[in-house]
């Protein structure tokens, strides 16, 4: 076939086309249906995977998270995780002198047991007649400022003099400032703490916040920290630590392995038994979030391929109509020459640019709908998406459309002319 049959192919496929307006639209809204959601649902997960990525990210790309049992996305912890004893203050000092590929370690200690959800009892904690229940009281080292994860815009941060000297300090998040002084400078002001004055001396950069909720640990912005000294002092009873350590440029494997092996010794772990803590990277764990934001992408596209599906079959029902519509143009054709892989070409074309028409218009409406989406959360539109939305939509025009083409290519010419 030459250029010139097959642009003849294609006019004669958008003429077909434009005859039978409302037919070929009713039948490509499957497609249209189908591509849509793809298009929507890849601009959804492609934002929310950027989204978290760039958040655990802000922590720092080269940090290294210890707990009981497996940091990240651990919804639910086995028994023997729970029954673990505590990471310790003593464990977070052995990955400090004892892993050389480790630049910096601290623990991180709470007297709010986060481990029992929205139940917890929480820190109360107070400026004047101003109250906060939901801020997020941790003890750590002046060793987590130093890792450059977060920083302050106001003040400074307690240093390791005022750590050893279990000074009564603190440094608050933006939100935790923004509630306690709305109308006043938050530094060198004290807040009441089950009871106990701390004294302001630095307000941190507000962070974005995606995956992490209001009452996480992990959410800077409610955080109040104080010197880790200070609250083994006030709180004595806590034990349970989340340790965060960070590893040199290009040392995550060693770290990990220096890490590990240190904890094991320092917990009594017998040759040939499991880890009694768990240990992630920050990498591992947008990993981890990936694989579950996959899966919902798939399930969700295996739901979008219904409507596909019910457009390819819309169709193969068109195109056998055509067929019959057209039979007597069919044995015109052959009469005057056109052979059968003609015949099948012209409608399989007919057909792909049927489907193929309503994959653009899909990708064009899902497009629109990701950037309404956009305003309220996090999307965009991969690369990737719009060209397998278009390659799928015409691929099934091919793949529903290959029976009735092969159906008209095998008419008789005699029988079809006779045709009315």
């Amino acid at each position: 076939m030459t250029h010139q049959d097959f642009r003849e192919n294609i006019w004669m496929a958008f003429d077909t086309l434009w005859q039978h307006k409302l037919r070929s639209f009713l039948t490509i809204l499957g497609v249209v249906i189908g591509t849509t959601t793809v298009i929507v649902i890849a601009a959804f997960v492609s934002g929310i995977d950027s989204q978290v990525a760039k958040e655990i990210e802000s922590f720092g790309s080269n940090s290294i998270y210890i707990f009981k049992f497996d940091p990240g996305f651990n919804f639910n912890p086995s028994a023997e995780e729970r029954q673990r004893k505590p990471i310790s203050y003593e464990d977070a000092m052995a990955i400090r002198d004892e892993c050389p590929s480790v630049t910096d370690v601290t623990p991180f200690m709470s007297p709010v047991d986060f481990m029992q959800g929205p139940m917890a009892e929480r820190v109360k904690i107070r400026f004047r007649d101003t109250e906060m229940y939901n801020a997020t009281v941790q003890g750590t080292l002046p060793a987590y400022f130093r890792m450059g994860n977060t920083e302050v815009t106001e003040g400074r941060f307690f240093t390791d003099g005022e750590n050893l000297a279990r000074a009564d300090v603190c440094v608050i998040g933006r939100d935790v400032a923004n509630t306690l002084f709305p109308t006043v400078a938050a530094l060198e002001k004290e807040i009441m703490i089950n009871g106990r004055n701390y004294r302001v001396i630095g307000v941190m950069k507000k962070r974005e916040m995606f995956i992490t909720p209001a009452d996480d640990p992990g959410n800077e912005n409610k955080a109040v920290y104080i010197p880790y000294e200070t609250i083994r002092k006030v709180f004595p009873n806590v034990k349970e630590n989340f340790v965060m350590a960070q590893y040199a440029p290009g040392k995550q494997e060693q770290a990990l392995d220096e890490i590990r092996q240190a904890l094991r010794k320092k917990r009594k772990v017998a040759y040939g038994q499991p880890d009694n803590f768990g240990i992630q990277t920050s990498e591992g764990i947008i990993q981890q979030f990936k694989a579950i934001t996959g899966g919902v992408f798939l399930l969700m596209v295996a739901i979008s391929s219904v409507g596909l599906l019910i457009g390819g079959i819309g169709v193969m029902n068109i195109m056998l109509v055509s067929v019959t519509e057209r039979t007597k143009e069919i044995g015109v054709r052959k009469a005057i020459g056109a052979r059968r892989r003609d015949i099948v070409l012209q409608f399989l074309i007919e057909a792909a640019t049927l489907t193929g028409l309503g994959g653009v218009v899909g990708i064009l409406i899902g497009w629109g709908l990701a950037e309404l989406i956009k305003l309220m959360m996090p999307t965009f539109v991969p690369l990737w998406a719009p060209v397998v939305g278009f390659v799928v939509s015409v691929g099934l025009g091919v793949s529903f459309g290959l029976w009735p083409a092969w159906k008209a290519a095998r008419l008789d010419p005699i029988e079809a002319l006779r045709y009315e």
